[in-house]
């Protein structure tokens, strides 16, 4: 899957319309019809005015969901001062900004699926997702943003799933712009046509069809939910963590080398992968400091959430940035 996505910084009300345009953007692109386009622009600007109203700004990420039909993704992350009483701020007609307090209701009752993280005086983080249908939220999410001044991402990332089993792929393209977003693309598609084959194997692939283009660091995990277990292989500079459910964190191992250029060992390595427990994968626009246990309750929310949250206070800023989360059990509690 070729991720479409935008981040949008909201600091006055023009900025609400370009979320609005850019989330339209990628609707016609995935072709929702009238009414789904509908639930797309309400939601969007409810986000967006919302960061205004409430957070005096933020960032709005929106872009394409990943699951069995084309969706899309909403997640809008601040540094405000946090939501006190979130049921009450999901009530209509109830806002801590004297307005209507439509904001939070709407974007709910618009998307398949929503939720939220927030702590006072920490921010707010809340994702939604948008579908035609009435598809199941995903229970792996990811959010890949830009490097400043880009508007293509040379990150990129993809999910495979059959039965128990679900393959999730990262590729980030050697610097930033469209020749790492075509070296990312390119991995994706390899991906894409051999993700039932072992993730070795696919990482060879991926080396061998990467040696016309500048070349991307690539991990695969793939999540084997019958026997408890992530068979890991990893080429380059991405990180790896599992999160356990009481809050311990594994870090995977990936070699070095860049596919397409270096490649001098593959190896796949077997993590035990327990009930209720996480994957967080991400490329180095994320710096390696982050851990969830030092957000409580952060690891019940849905994998969007999660990834936001880590986007937002660990992004370096100077590079393409892209989270990924998985979820052993259900993804929401």
């Amino acid at each position: 899957m070729e991720l479409t996505a935008a981040l949008v910084e909201i600091s006055e009300q023009t900025d609400v319309a370009e979320a609005r345009r850019r989330a339209a953007e990628i609707a016609s692109h995935l072709a929702f019809d009238e009414t789904t386009g509908g639930r797309v622009a309400i939601a969007v600007t409810e986000a967006a005015t919302n960061l205004l109203k409430h957070a005096r700004g933020g960032q709005l990420f929106v872009g394409m969901a990943c699951g069995p039909s084309p969706g899309l993704q909403i997640v809008a992350m601040d540094r405000g001062s946090g939501i006190r009483n979130v049921p009450a701020s999901l009530r209509d007609g109830i806002s801590s900004a004297g307005t209507a307090g439509n904001g939070l209701g709407a974007i709910q009752r618009s998307s398949n699926s929503f939720d939220l993280y927030t702590a006072i005086g920490g921010g707010t983080v809340v994702a939604a997702t948008i579908f035609p249908d009435s598809a199941r939220p995903p229970l792996v999410c990811g959010v890949s943003i830009p490097a400043p001044g880009e508007r293509i991402c040379g990150d990129g990332w993809a999910a495979w799933s059959a039965g128990e089993l679900t393959s999730v792929f990262i590729a980030d393209g050697l610097g930033h712009g469209a020749e790492a977003a075509a070296a990312s693309r390119a991995a994706i598609a390899i991906f894409e046509r051999h993700a039932e084959r072992p993730a070795e194997q696919v990482v060879g692939f991926v080396h061998d069809a990467l040696k016309s283009t500048r070349g991307a660091a690539v991990a695969i995990a793939e999540l084997d939910r019958r026997r408890g277990v992530i068979r890991y292989c990893g080429l380059g500079n991405i990180g790896a963590v599992i999160v356990g459910p009481d809050g311990s964190e594994q870090h995977l191992v990936s070699l070095a080398g860049i596919a397409g250029h270096v490649a001098r060992r593959l190896q796949s390595f077997t993590y035990a992968w327990l009930g209720r427990a996480l994957l967080v994968m991400h490329s180095d626009g994320i710096g390696t400091h982050w851990s969830v246990s030092k957000y409580p309750g952060l690891a019940m929310r849905r994998p969007d959430v999660i990834a936001g949250v880590i986007a937002r206070d660990h992004r370096r800023g100077r590079d393409d940035a892209t989270v990924i989360v998985a979820k052993q059990g259900e993804a929401h509690d």
